[in-house]
This record gives C-alpha cells, structure tokens and sequence, in this order.
C-alpha cells in the first residue's frame, strides 16, 4: 500500500512539471495572456483614460467627508451614484487629522478609510486629493494653524519647517489609504499631486518634491495636477497629467491642455456647479440650466469632467475660510457650503440635479439606480432660554490666561500643549488710566469688541481701526475680544494668517503694555463644562453681553432634521450638545443654520447659544433653509 502511495506521488509531482513547462512555454510565446490577466488601473495614454484597458471617462463629483455628519455619508453617495455619477473626489484636511502637532485623528467623522471603502461598496472609484494644501474654502486652506508658531514658516515651499511637518503628516496619512488603490484591489484610481500650486508658484521645487513624498510612501496610481486659469503653465510637474477648473466654459483650456498634452485625456477636475457665499454679501447662484448646457458641451468635447461641489454641506464649527484677492481686507465664508450644488446642503434634489441625472445617464449602458428617499424635516417647538452666563464668568472654565507685557497673537499663545489657539475668540485685557483714542494700527484680526469695565464702547476691524473711550478716574480694565473670522484660504497671503492681536495697539499715541489674554478656542469639552456647572444665571436677570444662553430642545421619538433661525439674535456660535454647528451673524446673507437629525437625542438637547451683543430669548426651528438674497454669480 504504501509503494502504491509513492509511486503516486512520484506521477502527480511528474504531471506537475510538464504542466508547468507547457504553461512556461505558451506565455513566452503569448506574452500578452499574462498581461491581460493583471487589469490595469487608470491610464492616460491615448486621448481617452483606460481604466482596464478599456475606454474609460470620469464623470465625477466632489463631497467632503468632512462636511457631512458620518451617519449621512451613505445617504449622500447613494444619491450621488443614482444620479451617473461614477468617481468620488475628496480633499483631506491636514488641520483636522493633525489638530496639534504629532497628534492625529482618523475616527468617527474623520474615517477616511471608512469614507473610502463606502464609496467602493456603492460602486464608486475614488480620486483622493490629499493636499497638503486643499483651498475648499476651508480655514488655511487645510494647513494647521500651528505652522504658524514659525516667524519664518514658508508654506508650500521647500522649507525645511513645512516639509518636515508634511512628511510627518504624509508618513501616516499615505499608508492609511495605500491599501485603497486600484492596485490594491481598492477604489483609488488617482490622487492629485497638492492643489492649484501654479496660482501660488513660490518655489519651483515643491511641486515635485510632493510628487516624490506620494511614490516613496507607495502611491502607485495615475498622479493629476489641478489649476485654475491664474495657474495654468505654473502648476504642472513631470511625469504628472495636468488638469483645469473654471465655472463658465472657455475654449482656451482645452486648448491650453491639447498644446500641452498632445493625445493625453482631458479633464475638468474642478467644474464648478455653483459659488461659495461671504458674510455680508448675497447668496450666490448659477442658473441650472446654463451650468448642465457647460456640462454637456464638456463631454461633447470627448473631456471627463469632476463637479466641484456635486454636494458641498457645512462649514461646521470655526472652519470656513476667507476670501480676498484684490483688497488685503479678507471676508469670511459663511457656514452653509451649499454652494448651490445639485444637492442642497441638507441632502434635497434640486432642478441642478434632476436635468444632470438625465444628461449623465446617456454615458451609461445600464439603467441608473432609483433615487433615494429623502430625509424628514421637523419643525420644533422654540426653544426658550432659560440661563445665561456672562463672557467674564466663563473665564474660569478656560485654559490658564497668560501674562504677557505684549499682545501676543492666538498661534503663538501657550495653550493646546503649546500648539497655540487654531480657532475661536481671544480676550485680551490690560489697565488704562484715562480715556482717549483707542487705535488698532492695524493689528487686529479680524474683529474685535471694545469693553471698558465690561461695558461695550465699540468694535474694531480691517475698517474702523479707531474707537474712542470714554473718560473716567482711576483704574479701569480694557477688554478686546478678538475673533479669528477664518483664515484665507486661497492667494499669496496664507503665511500673514496669524490671529488675535497681531502687534502693538495704541491709547494716545502710546503702545499698551502688560496684558492678561484668555484663549476662548470653544471646543467641546469646554462647553460641555459650562451646561453641567451650577453656575448658571436665570434669565430673570438682565443678561450682559457676550455672554452664552442655555436652553434645552426636547425630541419626542425619531430625531429629524432642522434648521435653526436667530431673529432678533446679532452675531455668535450655535452648540447642539457640544457639537458647534457654526456661526451665525444677522448681516446675513444665510439666515438659518442646518441642523442634521443624527447630532439630537431622543429627550432633551443642550442648546448653548455664544452670543455678543443681543438676544430675544428664544430660538426658532424651519423646515427649509433660508440662505439669503440671491444674485448671479458673475
């Protein structure tokens, strides 16, 4: 039995062999069989992209995971996939991952993995455009604030202070999402190599060092650039496809990319479907059926295309950014990113929406997936404000206050294990011994209220850079609570982003000395603190301003979505326990502030209002958004 056994072995382990031998023989004679067995990813060899070798065109949209409560993101791709949409596109927010220095996140809201891997069992590929540097509108672009401790930081150069910071960065961001790639077997097709350099072209050796930190970290999929008409011959690299981005369609991209390029795809990686708005100004809107005639005359001219925002969310908490390109003065984003996308900020189908499922179901052979239902909305109750806390009685929930003989600005301050103050409100404090002429010389930013003896006198800002203060004997505390309204986010100016009070301001002509400065960042834990503590105010007595007011929203059964609306409120900070959904600022133009269903509890809700100069007790509840008066975007 057992000579059997062998002689058995000896035959199969023959068979085997000549097996082998044969299959050795066929690929060498047939070398393509063995190719055609490993499916390529993307490709850009020809005039159109390949994807399998096959013809493939990226008809693609942009949503940020981190504009979107987690519980939402489903909701929101699904209703991307059944409208043609093929490929997600996503930034990454360095300032998010890495809130302190060393210090990272990639949970809960922040799961790029989970985000990514979503995507792909919805049947969506995936271009990741990790930055460092995203624009989106987006506080310093997505840079961390505290960059900016450096006197000497040179963003997106070669620095050693940046790049040192960026490989750290990259060091544990690449690895989380190499395992993604198309490669891989996961839904990466490409990933951008930064953002829009050619508009910022500081250092003609950063580009291809980013370049090299993506391949040596194991980045192996099509690498693109992205660059607006400002950037064009400024923002490419070797070896990297180039890309544009524009709302309104000109020939001379197209032009720019087949001189260029010659035979290589075109795309628009940033087709922009609508506009972001700024406090102060209207809402911003672009005509549904100008931007999906663009649009169909973009895949008319055989180009792929990726609409930036397919669904833009929130700017929740400090995170928006600020705009100026022809005046130093900059202007802060709103909250709302609703950028009048195809899907509104709370996740409705608009007229931009059902006229692009139609033109982008014409690129697929198969019928698209049905729509998605829609989110209910409740309209709750107002909610009356029971207590209140005035801004100096919360001092003693915040970090330990520094001294300082001068102004010291919010990154330099040694609060958050001395990475400085990223966001939020400043309150700087000193002695004055006669009134006068209070002069900012400049060195607010962005916006600060004026108290003497914690009465208001006045607000200073890129504008009004005097106050007079009144007279008075003796010692009295002047106060400026300076907030930091968002950092710019695109242009030449990021590394002047410092907040708070930049330099020396004056009284009579004489620089102020010797200042007490409380950091008011607001974070969770903070406002957490002040709902459990018992030192809460009735409203009975008359509230001082700033000052934060409690209430609490009672939800019976099924949480739903809602829109929250100040009137007769000024300017602040809405916090849904802990959670801060944004600012608000009657001047407008958005009027309301969304409130997604999964950030409420069934029962009662800790509401906390930061408000700076006036109230009227209650806060009101809609069913739809109310984003202000609209004007074109020009």
């Amino acid at each position: 039995m057992v000579a059997r056994l062998s002689l058995i072995r000896r035959y199969a382990i023959l068979g085997f062999i000549i097996v082998g031998y044969i299959i050795f023989q066929f690929t060498r004679q047939h070398p393509d069989v063995g190719r055609m067995s490993q499916k390529e990813g993307l490709r850009a060899n020809s005039s159109q992209f390949t994807l399998e070798g096959e013809p493939f065109r990226i008809l693609g949209g942009s949503i940020h995971y981190f504009r979107v409560p987690r519980a939402y993101w489903e909701d929101r791709l699904l209703k991307m996939r059944a409208c043609g949409v093929n490929t997600l596109t996503t930034y990454v927010p360095w300032n998010l991952h890495e809130p302190e220095r060393g210090v990272f996140n990639f949970q809960d809201q922040l799961d790029l993995k989970a985000y990514i891997s979503l995507a792909a069992e919805l049947g969506l590929w995936v271009i990741l455009r990790p930055g460092p540097y995203i624009c989106a509108e987006w506080d310093l672009g997505g840079l961390p604030s505290w960059l900016l401790r450096d006197p000497d930081m040179k963003l997106r150069t070669t620095y050693p202070g940046f790049t040192e910071a960026v490989d750290s960065f990259f060091d544990q961001l690449i690895p989380r999402v190499a395992p993604y790639q198309y490669s891989k077997g996961g839904p990466i097709i490409a990933v951008q190599v930064e953002n829009k350099y050619g508009s910022y072209a500081k250092d003609v050796e950063y580009m291809p060092y980013i370049k090299e930190a993506l391949l040596s970290r194991g980045i192996e999929e099509l690498l693109l650039t992205s660059d607006n008409q400002d950037g064009w011959n400024l923002g490419g690299v070797n070896g990297v496809l180039e890309t544009i981005n524009f709302q309104k369609l000109s020939p001379e991209g197209f032009k720019y990319l087949d001189a260029i390029q010659p035979q290589k795809p075109k795309m628009v990686m940033e087709y922009w479907s609508g506009w972001f708005d700024l406090w102060g100004d209207l809402h911003h809107v672009f005509a549904a059926e100008d931007m999906v005639a663009i649009v169909t005359e973009i895949l008319k001219q055989d180009a792929s295309i990726n609409l930036y925002m397919f669904h833009g969310g929130t700017n929740f908490g400090f995170m928006n950014g600020a705009f100026a390109i022809a005046t130093p003065m900059p202007k802060p984003m709103v909250t709302s990113y609703d950028y009048d996308a195809p899907l509104s900020e709370a996740g409705d189908y608009t007229t931009k929406y059902t006229l692009l499922r139609n033109v982008l179901s014409r690129y697929h052979s198969e019928k698209l997936p049905e729509v998605p239902s829609l989110q209910a909305r409740r309209v709750y109750e107002p909610v009356i404000i029971q207590k209140h806390l005035s801004l100096w009685e919360s001092l003693q929930f915040t970090e330990k206050p520094l001294k300082s003989e001068k102004p010291v600005n919010m990154e330099n301050l040694p609060v958050n294990n001395n990475n400085g103050q990223s966001n939020g409100y400043t309150l700087y404090e000193t002695i004055i011994h006669s009134g006068g002429l209070l002069n900012s010389m400049n060195n607010v930013r962005d916006r600060a209220l004026v108290f003497v003896d914690k009465l208001f006198v006045g607000v200073l800002d890129y504008k009004m850079l005097e106050c007079a203060l009144p007279d008075g004997k003796g010692e009295r505390t002047l106060s400026l609570l300076v907030e930091n309204s968002g950092r710019l986010n695109y242009g030449k100016l990021l590394d002047e982003q410092r907040k708070g009070l930049v330099g020396d301001i004056e009284l009579n002509n004489t620089p102020l000395r010797d200042f007490i400065i409380h950091s008011l960042d607001m974070k969770p834990g903070f406002v957490n603190r002040l709902s459990a503590s018992g030192q809460w105010n009735s409203v009975f007595q008359k509230p001082s301003f700033p000052g934060f007011f409690h209430g609490k929203l009672y939800v019976g059964g099924h949480p739903r979505d809602t829109f929250i609306r100040l009137p007769g409120w000024s300017k602040g900070v809405v916090f849904i326990n802990g959670q801060n959904l944004g600012r608000h600022w009657s001047m407008g133009p958005q009027q309301t502030l969304y409130l997604p269903a999964p950030w409420l509890n069934r029962g009662n809700n800790q509401v906390v209002v930061f408000e700076e100069q006036e109230t009227d007790g209650k806060i009101q509840f809609a069913s739809e958004p109310d984003l202000g008066m609209t004007v074109d975007v020009q």
